[in-house]
Parts: C-alpha cells; sequence; structure tokens
C-alpha cells in the first residue's frame, strides 16, 4: 500500500481490520530522527491499528528532522523554540484529519505515540484537542505548558486516556520534568499511566512490552 501524499510525509503499515473505519496510531519521533525510527515499532503494534510513522518538518544540518529547534547553548538549559514547537502542533492537527479522510479512520480511536520532542508535541495536540485523540503513549517525554493552547483547560479530557513512562537514568530530559505529568493530568480528569525503568533517554524491551499491553487494552 503506496502511502496517499498528505501535508507530511510518513511510513504507512495497513490495518488489518474488517471494518468500515479503522482505528490508527500516529508516530512522532525525537529530535534529530525521522520517520523510520518509530515505525520499527510496526510490525509489533496490534495489527488492526493503521500505523502512520509522521517525520518532523524541520530539517537539521547534515541530517535528521526536527519538531522545533533546540538551542543547546543557551545558557541555564535547553531553550525550546516554542513558537515553531505551536506550528508543529497545528501541523500534526491539520495531518491527522486529512489522513482520517484520505484512509476513512476511525476519528473516535485515533492515538499518538511519542519519543521525546515527538512526546512533548503528542501531549500538546491531545491536551489542546481532546476531541481529536483517545490515546496516548507518552515516552521519555513531558508537557511543555507553554505550547497548548490557551484554552486547553476548559476543554473536556474525559475520553482520554494516557501511558508515560521515562528512564530513571534519562540524560537528556531529567526525570523530574516527566514526573510532572501525572498530577497536571489528574486535575484535567484525565486516566493516566505512568511508569519508571532502569534506563536512560530510550525505551527497553520491558518498557516496549509495557505500553503494547497497554495500548491492546485500550484501542
Amino acid at each position: 500500500m503506496s502511502p496517499i501524499p498528505l501535508s507530511l510525509d510518513y511510513l504507512l503499515r495497513p490495518s488489518s481490520s474488517t471494518s468500515e473505519k479503522k482505528p490508527a496510531i500516529f508516530l512522532f519521533h525525537g529530535y534529530g530522527s525521522n520517520e523510520e525510527d518509530l515505525f520499527s515499532f510496526a510490525p509489533e503494534l496490534p495489527e488492526e491499528l493503521m500505523v502512520l510513522s509522521v517525520k518532523a518538518p524541520f530539517d537539521l544540518e547534515p541530517f535528521g528532522h526536527a519538531w522545533y529547534a533546540i538551542n543547546f547553548d543557551a545558557e541555564y538549559g535547553k531553550w525550546s523554540d516554542d513558537e515553531q514547537a505551536k506550528e508543529s502542533r497545528e501541523k500534526i492537527v491539520t495531518f491527522i484529519d486529512e489522513a482520517i479522510k484520505a484512509y476513512n479512520l476511525d476519528a473516535k480511536n485515533i492515538t499518538l505515540l511519542g519519543f521525546s520532542q515527538g512526546t512533548i508535541l503528542s501531549y500538546a495536540v491531545a491536551l489542546s484537542y481532546p476531541e481529536k485523540v483517545k490515546n496516548v503513549v507518552a515516552l521519555s517525554g513531558y508537557i511543555n505548558e507553554r505550547i497548548l493552547t490557551p484554552d486547553y483547560s476548559e476543554k473536556n479530557h474525559g475520553n482520554l486516556h494516557i501511558y508515560a513512562s521515562h528512564g530513571q537514568v534519562d540524560q537528556v530530559i531529567p526525570l523530574e520534568w516527566a514526573q510532572r505529568a501525572p498530577e497536571l493530568l489528574k486535575k484535567l480528569g484525565i486516566d493516566c499511566t505512568f511508569e519508571e525503568f532502569p534506563i536512560g533517554h530510550g525505551v527497553s524491551q520491558q518498557n516496549f512490552y509495557s505500553f503494547k499491553k497497554w495500548l491492546e487494552n485500550h484501542i
């Protein structure tokens, strides 16, 4: 199945579902990576899901892609381009709408899976537009409240389910940044599972099987 041209580049694994509208999962990679990275999960993800692994819109030199710029030399830690991040948030929302139409996806059964910067954007999309997302798998990331829509807290998040995990020795995104998420999600009335693993900035086999089991129970 060749991907239909949409506003962002992506890789596709078809769904095995025979229902008219297919459930889908959108994968969003981390800073400096590409759409092939998380697509390696595709053979192991539930067969009924259509898998779309999306390439971030901003090119990095000499290779790789990003959802927004990070200035690693900034004083007081990393400085992220929040305006560019908001731009990517909207690009993702547009892309999801396009994909639902192009592939006849079930708009009520959309899952976002992100890693690192891809997780930050997945949180931003789901919390800003909860009516568009059913599940989020948030790996090695955190909630950046500065890139959420101004009215996000007034929206109904009751149908959103979130699985978040983080490495206890993550050297890229501090564990405590990720640990703040469950409290904020709870205030919004979101069903949330949070797990920590004895790893760095990555996804261990144990982590993978844990979120896969969670996903199977939520699609």
